[in-house]
């Protein structure tokens, strides 16, 4: 029986393992770290590639962990969509009530706290950060417009209120991770979002 030879990886598939390695190197080390104190000899190290490899696909250490950070808002987008279609009805108001819960509870974890939410800002700025998280208020406003569809709520502006909304998750989630009882902070926080989609509710439905 012939033996099947393996091919040989492509050029494109080895850039695409280097990539890979270089950012699961990097994203722990930031996590662990800081973007502060990780350097890119620690990332190669970490990694075991060049820092000529390095640069090749990525022009620094802002570059790299832009790239880490858009990895990390493609996972939270990830946990809030999961949360919003497991719901028994996720075309509800309770629904979207839902997806935010699991935004908030997904950045307690201390490696997004410490990329996405201490380090982000100084090493990104808010211009850069507000582009990635494009696709978690789209998700927010595509909520809301189902929500209000379906006669749960009835914002005068959709759009609007999905800005109000998100913005505030953000302010929370940086709240509860600069708390000292970041638990007893997640759970106020919890506890006053539900009394705020309660309130938005059209005919004084339930957010939970």
């Amino acid at each position: 029986m012939a033996t099947r030879v393996r091919a040989r990886p492509t050029q494109r598939e080895r850039a695409d393992h280097t990539i890979e390695d270089l950012l699961r190197a990097a994203r722990e080390l930031f996590a662990r770290g800081g973007y502060g104190a990780t350097s890119l000899d620690a990332v190669c190290e970490a990694a075991h590639v060049t820092k000529g490899a390095l640069y090749h696909h990525f022009t620094g250490k802002q570059h790299l962990f832009r790239a880490v950070y858009e990895r990390e808002q493609e996972r939270l987008n990830r946990v809030v969509a999961d949360a919003y279609v497991a719901c028994e009805r996720p075309d509800s108001w309770d629904a979207v009530y839902v997806g935010a819960e699991a935004f908030l509870t997904a950045a307690l974890d201390p490696d997004v706290q410490r990329i996405s939410l201490l380090d982000a800002p100084g090493a990104l700025g808010w211009e850069a950060m507000r582009e990635l998280s494009t696709d978690c208020l789209g998700m927010m406003r595509e909520g809301i417009r189902r929500a209000a569809a379906s006669g749960e709520v009835t914002p005068h502006s959709e759009q609007a209120l999905a800005h109000i909304l998100y913005g505030a998750l953000c302010e929370t989630a940086m709240a509860v991770a600069r708390a000292d009882d970041q638990p007893a902070a997640l759970q106020d926080s919890l506890a006053e979002l539900r009394s705020l989609f309660t309130a938005l509710a059209a005919r004084g439905g339930s957010a939970a």
